[in-house]
C-alpha cells in the first residue's frame, strides 16, 4: 500500500472513532504496521493539522491517542443549498439588495438543516 493511501486510512480510522480518539498502538495492530511505520505516519497527519496527538499512560506503556482535528466536509449537508439554483445569486451581497442576511431561502434551509440535525443527534 502507498504512504498516501496508509495516511489516508489511519486518518479515516481516527474519524470513525470521533471525538473519543484512538490509542495509536490500535490503529498499527488493525493495520497490521510496525510502531515505527504507525508513528510516522500519525506525526506526518499532526503536522498538517488533521490530528492531535496527545501522549497518555495506557497500562504501564506511553502511547499517544490520536484525536481529529478537522472534520470532512459532509457534501450531503449543501446539497439542497437554494444559492446554486438562485436566480439573484450574481446580485446578492452582504450590502445589496439581495443579500443573505435576509434571505428566506436561506433561512428555510437553514431551519430544515437544524432539524434534521437535531433528529440524528435525539436518535442517536
Amino acid at each position: 500500500m502507498l504512504a498516501e493511501d496508509l495516511t489516508s486510512e489511519v486518518y479515516r480510522l481516527v474519524a470513525e472513532h470521533g471525538t473519543d480518539g484512538v490509542l495509536q498502538s490500535t490503529l498499527w495492530k488493525e493495520l497490521a504496521l510496525s510502531s515505527r511505520d504507525g508513528s510516522r505516519l500519525a506525526i506526518r497527519l499532526e503536522k498538517h493539522g488533521m490530528i492531535q496527538r496527545q501522549k497518555v499512560l495506557d497500562g504501564a506503556r506511553w502511547t499517544y491517542k490520536l484525536t481529529q482535528l478537522r472534520i470532512p466536509v459532509n457534501i450531503k449537508s449543501i446539497q439542497q443549498l437554494p444559492c446554486t439554483t438562485c436566480p439573484y445569486e450574481l446580485r446578492c451581497s452582504l450590502t445589496g439588495l439581495v443579500s443573505p442576511l435576509c434571505c428566506p431561502w436561506i433561512a428555510d434551509w437553514v431551519t430544515k438543516e437544524f432539524r434534521e440535525c437535531v433528529k440524528v443527534t435525539i436518535s442517536s
